[in-house]
């Protein structure tokens, strides 16, 4: 099986929801108040810092009617392209590879 290869690098949903908030106007501290979590939890994730979650994500879509879906597929694809450019992770799944061929 081949690694995953995207051809181009995601974008970390924090930069999407960043982009959203400073379109409307919003500051991080009043949204952060609205939504119940931390300044720093949220500077964090629109920074690059921290993963959305499926629970932040849905938080955001009650907050800015942003799809809770739609952020998740650009963390997963975010977090499958850094797991793909790791390479002690790439030689583990090599080694993973050959002892499945053994079956």
């Amino acid at each position: 099986m081949e690694t995953v290869k995207f051809g181009y690098t995601p974008t970390h949903p924090g930069e999407v929801l960043k982009d959203e908030i400073e379109y409307r106007k919003i500051s991080q501290r009043q949204l952060a108040e609205r939504m119940g979590v931390s300044y720093k939890a949220l500077n964090d994730l629109l920074n690059g810092r921290r993963s959305l979650t499926v629970v932040t994500a849905m938080m955001f879509e009650a907050a800015l009617d942003i799809p809770a879906d739609s952020l998740m597929r650009l963390q997963v694809k975010y977090n499958m392209q850094k797991a793909s450019s790791d390479s002690k992770f790439l030689e583990r799944l090599k080694q993973i590879r050959k002892y499945a061929a053994l079956f």
